[in-house]
């Protein structure tokens, strides 16, 4: 059953991976879409390919979740424009590097929890009361396998993505009386821009992240999205955990050279 037709969609950092993988797979759903991002000419790319191919409505604004006014006047701009979401994806984070503590970079650390944490904050305090005041929603966070176990060189990452998950649990309390869900989805292994990013622009050492074995894709992340927001509306699922079936845990992943040839 399609229970996402005819809802609209808001996805934060949209104009690639699992941001744009979620755009696209709501819209083969049939939801209107309202996408931001930081980056305005991918983005413009990503509602040029949805509108062209799901032919569904969307809106799209240039968006830094890490500027609170910005984020501010975004909310603002969805209620004049009556495009409240029925459920909003804050799918915008990074990682930064994979130095120790003590040697950690400020300059990273400060990317991190301006993005993962308090951009997240930032937007849901932006649209959340929005939701709460129709009584109906979802909130779906994109937390990471790294918010279950801190892993060596994750350190801020590991801490910012713990706190997405205690933030979803906290949210989910302050819902209580609502018909509104909450639920942090918390994936492996996805291969997308994530080391590239975390590596700063270093691709060979991005790509040997992935060597041996078949990772998550971007598509793979938005399928339990989706899955999740089809739920009946009666059922809240809090909290999914998702790897490729190569990775068991952060620590324990089987390489093989043949495994990605074979698989596709």
């Amino acid at each position: 059953m399609n229970r996402i037709r005819g809802q609209r969609v808001l996805v934060t950092g949209a104009s690639s991976g699992i941001g744009a993988a979620c755009a696209r797979m709501f819209a083969s759903y049939g939801a209107a879409l309202v996408l931001a991002a930081r980056r305005s000419d991918r983005l413009d790319a990503v509602v040029k390919e949805v509108q062209a191919e799901f032919g569904v409505p969307v809106h799209a604004r240039t968006l830094d979740v890490r500027d609170r006014d910005a984020v501010l006047a975004f909310g603002e701009w969805i209620a004049a424009e009556e495009l409240v979401p029925d459920v909003l994806v804050n799918n915008a984070g990074l990682a930064r590097g994979l130095d120790k503590l003590h040697e950690g970079s400020f300059a990273d650390w400060d990317e991190m929890i301006d993005t993962n944490v308090k951009g997240l904050l930032n937007v849901t305090r932006a649209i959340l009361p929005l939701m709460v005041a129709r009584n109906r929603g979802h909130v779906v966070n994109i937390g990471s396998v790294a918010g279950q176990i801190v892993y060596p060189g994750g350190n801020v990452y590991n801490g910012s993505k713990f706190a997405v998950r205690a933030i979803t649990q906290g949210m989910n309390l302050d819902l209580v009386g609502t018909n509104l869900r909450a639920t942090v989805i918390e994936p492996g292994a996805v291969e997308t821009e994530f080391s590239l990013v975390r590596f700063h622009g270093d691709e060979a050492r991005a790509a040997e992240v992935y060597r041996g074995f078949q990772p998550l894709t971007a598509e793979d992340v938005a399928d339990v999205v989706c899955y999740v927001v089809n739920a009946p509306p009666h059922v809240n699922i809090v909290d999914v955990i998702m790897m490729p079936t190569a990775q068991r845990s952060p620590f324990v992943l089987h390489r093989d050279e043949t495994a990605r040839e074979a698989s596709k």
